[in-house]
């Protein structure tokens, strides 16, 4: 924070909100508006129990398109309301206290911050401290120790239970839940095979995620055949980001009491479910007696504790390794929203608020 901005009384805020709904297609500068509002930083003018925080980094997840169609359908979180700003996990600093658990400067964690350079928010909605002296840099908190970790770890290690040996299949896995899961699944002992959008992301996923072997989709389009090919005794893990026409390819290669914990189906967030592909062989699922699982993280805040002190122990003994795609400036919004569905993107998608 610079001086100018330590010694202002109000300071003019850029902050994203939603003027229109897309039920179609990714969201762009037609839906996604940014205005600037004034916030004033003076004690009075925030009450009892609340923080001011500058913004650093904010994290973006395929659920905040979910939040964009105008239909609730079963996704996740209720609809943005429209004039609204958005909000989504980030990192802040804070500027101005009105809680005595809290100092200015010191580095908070929030699931539901505004995407914006300054709020002010209730002290108890902040989800933790960070210690910049930890050596973990600030954005692994969104990446590797936030939403898409903790997503991983959950998928894998708590629903997945996978044995040393198990056969474990990742979609979308060099994106920012995927690069973790297949490294997971890899300490725990398991053949790991990914599916991912380029050659490029294929060679990453085996040269730096530990991946035994991975597919570029667009090239072997052919899914069934695919995974014939990589899986020739059958799938006992399938953690499943993609849904539609790779599900159903799945479902044919599952093993007895295979597990399919679904993160997310980001193949059909940008259609209405009348518009979506149907899984047309269910029926696998009984006859090899297959859990198959949504799941929701916030179900399992109990566990973050063990997931967070796991997952701090392999990034300081180097056996989890991350890619981050950071975009720089607050006005990058729209342009991160849409990359998440890119076959370009590479890893955990971050704006830097002010880079």
């Amino acid at each position: 924070m610079s001086k100018s901005e330590k010694t202002a009384v109000i300071v003019e805020s850029k902050e994203w909100y939603l003027a229109g709904y897309a039920a179609h297609g990714v969201p762009t500068s037609d839906h996604l508006k940014l205005r600037s509002v004034p916030l004033s930083l003076t004690l009075d003018s925030i009450p009892d129990a609340h923080v001011a925080i500058q913004l650093l980094f904010i994290s973006i997840d395929p659920y905040l398109r979910t939040r964009m169609s105008g239909h609730d359908d079963g996704l996740y979180f209720p609809q943005f309301s429209l004039n609204q700003v958005i909000t989504a996990f980030g990192v802040g600093r804070v500027i101005r206290s009105k809680d005595d658990k809290y100092d200015e400067g010191d580095i908070v964690l929030n699931a539901f911050f505004p995407v914006a350079e300054y709020c002010v928010v209730p002290s108890d909605v902040l989800i933790r401290k960070i210690d910049p002296a930890a050596g973990i840099p600030l954005p692994e908190y969104l990446s590797c120790l936030g939403v898409p970790g903790f997503a991983a770890w959950v998928g894998i290690r708590v629903l997945g239970d996978p044995n040393p040996g198990s056969n474990v299949f990742i979609s979308a896995a060099a994106g920012g839940v995927g690069m973790f899961a297949g490294q997971l699944a890899k300490l725990k002992g398991c053949r790991v095979i990914g599916s991912t959008g380029s050659d490029a992301k294929v060679r990453l996923l085996k040269e730096e995620f530990g991946y035994d072997d991975a597919f570029n989709y667009n090239k072997e389009t052919n899914f069934d055949a695919a995974l014939s090919k990589y899986f020739p005794n059958g799938i006992d893990i399938y953690l499943d980001n993609v849904g539609g026409k790779m599900l159903e390819a799945v479902l044919n290669h599952v093993n007895l009491h295979a597990r399919i914990p679904v993160c997310g189906m980001i193949s059909q967030y940008n259609q209405t479910w009348t518009e979506r592909e149907g899984v047309r062989n269910l029926l696998n699922i009984v006859g090899k007696e297959v859990r198959m699982e949504g799941y929701l993280v916030g179900s399992y805040l109990d566990k973050f504790a063990d997931f967070a002190t796991e997952m701090e122990s392999y990034i300081k003994h180097g056996k989890i390794s991350s890619k981050l795609k950071i975009y720089g400036g607050i006005e990058s919004f729209v342009e991160s929203i849409g990359s998440l569905f890119s076959s370009s993107n590479i890893g955990k998608v971050i704006i830097e608020v002010k880079p």
